[in-house]
């Protein structure tokens, strides 16, 4: 035999009452008659509560009667025969009756106690029972109505009563072995006294009866009919990821759902847990999915927890001072209070120097255990043996559970590396000696992003997300959104990471979607859905968003965006850019950057501010964080440059061939920042900072290689003017070149601490001689490669590497965030 109980959102609708009365049907046919709890019809109880409110006030309740009686009559409209009707009206219409006489009695009297509560709200499960119970008695007679006041007794602490359970199980025993015969529909929630008078087991109390039924009857099952598949990872309206567990311990579930997992109500385990009943959370609306099971004997697991689950709103209690340290007996008054008072209180922590203890309780308790804690240490606060109290509102507990994680090693370490990741501060932290459950406060505001973000770290067989913010939709942008739509299923495959743009803006349109811009027709919707673009806005939006895991991608060459990463920074969000003017700065500025990144935690990359798509940077910093000594670097690190004097052969111009650079996107959007060293200038500028020297910008020695007309043009069409002009300067220097069989080179040398850029003709015993296309190349010569300089050689300009080089960098942080 089974027990089943069905929840509110399981009674709430005609729809849900025809799935309900098929899953009865079809367990009936399998197992013989199962005991069937109901809970009222979703938002009945809270309706009830709001005309007891209202009635106490004075105020009127009749349209709040009103709906409730529509949504029990068009339940019955629809699913009891005409002919079967009128009985069941007449029933409800009495129950109905006498609530509005209880109603009105309290708003003549404007006092509602406890004891008056349980009785109004008995009404919500006492009407769906009865109701469903003659729905499903329609086909047959073997169905009975019960009323869980008559069997359930309990003490007479009202809205959260204490069963007496070896009284409640011999009535239950007593009634079940008479109806054996027949389904048996019970009122969830509700129980009685002593006295007879309607007591209630705690909001979530109908499991409590279901358990308390099972238990008495040793169920074969006590079956959670609701609207989720089972007890899940982490709430699912919070975490889009959450899934289903199939099964997990009674200590799990008990964990779980003391920390606001909402699927079942602590005390429903322990009746079951006594007897070893196992629990089964199922799915109303999806009844083949088979759900999780809380079971005595768990199969072993791999996932290192269970579930994280959290408590939405808390406020913490502060209390220190010298006078506590030693003290005997100053915890126990302090609590004791408390307790009389029935102040819950979810945690406690306290310093190992006995100066402070911290606790959580629910917020509206908050103002009345001041009030009790000034007052019982009266005297101690008037000595200054103790502080005042500090009270913090607007806080949330999140919790990670699992019984494999007692003796597991880095458990906590991940936990608070995926929190400090995404900058969350840990107000405070418990964790039993258990080690089932670990517990951190954090601000509320941060709950969402601390689930998922925790969530991401902890179950490795998913796919980790990064949010991806991305500024410029320029050739790079427009390339990397490309790139990152046709490499979406390799990267979730092979690399376990899934990018989502969840962030687009240019110089006119910025929009933003945080379940993922559609990178198929994101310039579309750009233009007709995005709003005007604003940078501040943008970074404004960003830190709003909130969002865990977050990266921040310039993909422009401007230096407005500069002026905001340090706020990035800040808000702990990392950096990937190919904008290179940030760090060919002022080195403070350069220096500020990177000390912000490792101060909150987040990373920086701008492998492409020096080689496009090539591992420069990576190289330089792997060579110095292995301890080696770097003792010149020597480079071509202009794409454009080396397409220039590539192809600058025969009889093509130079004003032609720069022209033809420019058209193939290899230079920056002027020219002459190529031409005249700039762009190179920041590149060795960049690479001699990483490697340890504090060289400003005008420390790097750049030998032109244009006429001063050239620099001098005020446009780039006047630019390409002067070219043509000054042509006999260009062929002369190629004319040389060729004459003594050698090619154009403008090199870059750092050596000891200097910079040094410079147009060179080599032959071709110079390892640069051979170069060809736009490619780039670096020579580093360290105290390892001293006889043989590592060479790193490949494209060095173009949108597809550069992209790809932007990309990389995207899925590096993802590497090191997880």
């Amino acid at each position: 035999m089974k027990v089943l109980k069905f929840g509110g959102t399981s009674v709430g609708s005609v729809e849900s009452i025809s799935k309900l009365l098929q899953i009865i049907e079809k367990e009936q046919a399998h197992s013989g008659n199962p005991v069937v709890v109901l809970s009222a019809m979703s938002g009945v109880t809270n309706l009830l509560s709001a005309m007891a409110d209202k009635a106490e006030k004075g105020g009127t309740f009749s349209n709040e009667l009103k709906e409730l009686e529509e949504r029990h009559f068009h339940v019955i409209k629809e699913l009891l025969a005409v002919s079967k009707q009128n009985p069941v009206f007449t029933k409800l219409r009495i129950l109905f009756n006498e609530l509005e006489d209880l109603l009105q009695g309290v708003m003549i009297l404007k006092e509602l106690t406890p004891r008056t509560r349980d009785l109004v709200l008995s009404y919500g499960e006492r009407c769906s029972a009865f109701m469903i119970s003659k729905i499903a008695g329609q086909k047959s007679d073997d169905d009975l109505f019960v009323n869980a006041a008559e069997l359930i007794k309990t003490d007479s602490s009202y809205g959260q009563a204490r069963v007496n359970m070896e009284l409640s199980e011999m009535l239950i025993r007593d009634h079940y072995n008479r109806n054996s015969d027949k389904i048996i529909f019970v009122t969830g929630f509700i129980a009685s006294n002593e006295e007879g008078r309607i007591t209630t087991l705690g909001r979530g109390g109908s499991d409590y009866t279901a358990a308390i039924f099972g238990s008495a009857l040793n169920a074969e099952e006590i079956e959670i009919w609701t609207d989720v598949n089972g007890m899940m990872t982490a709430d699912p309206r919070m975490v889009k990821k959450a899934f289903s567990l199939p099964e997990l311990s009674y200590t799990e579930a008990m964990e779980l759902s003391f920390f606001g997992a909402k699927v079942i109500y602590p005390p429903t385990m322990i009746p079951a847990f006594l007897k070893r009943i196992p629990i089964v959370i199922r799915n109303t609306f999806e009844p083949e999915f088979q759900g999780s099971v809380i079971r005595h004997n768990c199969q072993s697991s791999n996932l290192a927890i269970k579930g994280i689950s959290s408590i939405n709103d808390i406020s913490i209690i502060n209390i220190e001072g010298s006078g506590m340290v030693g003290k005997a007996g100053f915890s126990g008054r302090l609590f004791s209070l408390l307790a009389r008072e029935q102040i819950n209180i979810i945690l406690i922590t306290q310093s190992s120097s006995e100066h402070s203890i911290t606790f959580a309780i629910h917020p509206s308790d908050a103002s009345r255990a001041q009030h009790l804690i000034e007052h019982e240490f009266e005297l101690e606060l008037l000595a200054k043996k103790i502080e005042a109290p500090v009270f913090e509102q607007g806080l949330s507990v999140l919790a990670i559970v699992g019984e494999n994680m007692k003796q597991t090693p880095g458990i906590s370490g991940k936990l608070f590396h995926a929190l400090g990741r995404n900058g969350i501060n840990v107000r405070a932290i418990a964790q039993g000696s258990s080690e089932y459950n670990i517990s951190v406060v954090i601000s509320r505001e941060d709950l969402n992003k601390g689930l998922n973000a925790v969530h991401d770290a902890f179950f490795v067989e998913l796919n980790k997300t990064l949010h991806v913010f991305c500024l410029g939709t320029g050739n790079i942008g427009t390339t990397l959104f490309k790139q990152l739509l046709e490499h979406k299923d390799f990267l979730q495959k092979h690399n376990g990471i899934q990018i989502k743009v969840v962030g687009i803006s240019n110089t006119r349109k910025m929009m933003f979607n945080e379940e993922g811009i559609t990178l198929e027709s994101w310039e579309n919707d750009l233009q007709d859905q995005g709003e005007t673009a604003e940078l501040s806005g943008f970074v404004s939006r960003m830190k709003a968003m909130n969002l865990p895991n977050c990266v921040f991608a310039d993909n422009t060459a401007s230096k407005n965006p500069i002026e905001f990463y340090h706020e990035i920074f800040s808000s702990n969000i990392s950096v990937v850019t190919c904008n290179k003017i940030g760090n060919s700065g002022s080195f403070a500025q350069y220096k500020q950057f990177r000390d912000t990144a490792r101060l909150h935690g987040v990373d920086y990359f701008y492998e492409t501010n020096v080689g496009a798509g090539l591992p420069i940077v990576k190289t330089l910093k792997d060579l110095m964080i292995s301890g080696d000594r770097i003792i010149s670097i020597e480079s071509i690190l202009s794409g454009t440059i080396s397409y220039i004097f590539n192809n600058y052969k025969g009889d093509v111009t130079f004003h032609d061939i720069v022209k033809q650079a420019q058209e193939k996107g290899y230079t920056e959007p002027d020219p002459r920042d190529d031409l005249r060293g700039t762009d190179f200038m920041r590149k060795m500028l960049i690479l001699a900072r990483d490697a340890g020297y504090e060289l400003e910008a005008e420390d790097v020695d750049i030998e032109s290689m244009l006429p001063q007309s050239c620099i001098d043009a005020e446009s780039v069409d006047d630019f390409y003017l002067a070219l043509k002009t000054e042509n006999d300067f260009f062929e002369n220097m190629k004319k040389q070149a060729e004459d003594g069989k050698k090619v154009l080179r403008y090199i870059g040398k750092l050596e000891n601490g200097k910079v040094k850029i410079s147009l060179q003709m080599v032959d071709d015993a110079h390892p640069f001689y051979a170069l060809s296309g736009s490619d780039n190349i670096i020579s580093f010569t360290t105290e390892r490669y001293r006889e043989r300089p590592m060479v790193v050689k490949g494209p060095g300009a173009g949108a597809e590497v550069t992209a790809a080089g932007v990309f990389a960098d995207i899925v590096n942080v993802g590497a090191l965030k997880f």
